[in-house]
């Protein structure tokens, strides 16, 4: 964290924008305050990335809350056109101002939260493979320098976290969607801790996924109604070990990588206020 604060601090001047990029699954958990600490001082486009894996009606109300913001998704290209006509925009004030950096092209850092999205979205705009991508937290090591296909540069930076999270849910939700690497968490508390939480708020989708829902702990006779389910869960999948014990690390892993690819449905964490699913 601290050679990507002090690599967006020396940077920082060089750039006219900062493309900030979120989970539209969780856009408040998904922003580092630290990033608004380093680069308050400039122009900066909000990317809800991931929009095809969050809840759409609750994206469009985070776009109003947030102001200058696009729903995006960079893995196939959505929100691209929009982001690359806003960034036109500005390099078009940026040359009519006269200043003696008018005639030097737009330069933009694009900073966010490990895997978060920001190598594929640099994939998009250069329109090559440009960064290397993952479905893990921090693929992108060092800085990258990148000329767009339209002649704007860009500076890419690695994912940031902060040291310590005031709200326990910022760190669990970032767990969920795999900003946080797994190997450092205890899986099958956290596969457990998603469960409870899809029930609290999305129970039909662990239904129509899994074919259960809390009525499991009804027919298990456990006081814990989502270790009933992510053990029924287990049973429908066959995730089970020698001795007929659960498999709960295999469970968890599928619980969370079928969230995180969207196969539970298009699911947001974390609403807009006042808005109800």
């Amino acid at each position: 964290m601290k050679k990507t604060r002090e690599l967006i601090e020396a940077h920082l001047s060089l750039v006219d924008v900062v493309c900030e990029v979120c989970d539209a699954r969780i856009p408040v958990s998904s922003r580092n305050p630290i990033i608004e600490e380093l680069v308050a001082s400039k122009p900066r486009i909000l990317l809800l990335n991931k929009s095809d894996l969050a809840d759409e009606d609750a994206t469009g109300k985070w776009l109003g809350v947030f102001g200058d913001a696009l729903a995006m998704n960079a893995m196939s290209g959505h929100g691209i056109n929009a982001l690359l006509k806003k960034l036109e925009r500005i390099a078009a004030d940026k040359e009519a101002s006269g200043t003696a950096k008018a005639q030097i092209p737009l330069r933009l850092m694009i900073v966010g939260i490990p895997n978060s999205g920001k190598s594929s979205l640099i994939n998009r705009l250069t329109g090559r493979r440009a960064a290397q991508v993952g479905d893990r937290p921090g693929v992108t090591r060092g800085k990258q320098w990148l000329t767009l296909e339209n002649g704007m540069q860009l500076l890419d930076t690695p994912g940031i976290l902060w040291h310590k999270f005031e709200d326990q849910r910022v760190g669990l939700y970032l767990a969920f969607c795999g900003s946080i690497r797994d190997e450092i968490m205890d899986l099958p508390d956290l596969g457990l801790e998603l469960i409870r939480v899809l029930m609290d708020g999305h129970a039909d989708a662990l239904e129509e996924r899994y074919g259960v829902g809390a009525a499991a702990s009804d027919r298990l006779n456990t006081d814990d109604e989502a270790l009933a389910v992510m053990e029924e869960i287990a049973r429908r999948r066959g995730f089970i070990l020698p001795g007929a014990r659960m498999d709960y690390d295999r469970t968890a892993r599928t619980v969370l990588d079928e969230f995180r690819a969207g196969k539970l449905g298009r699911i947001t964490l974390e609403l807009p206020p006042g808005f109800q699913l």
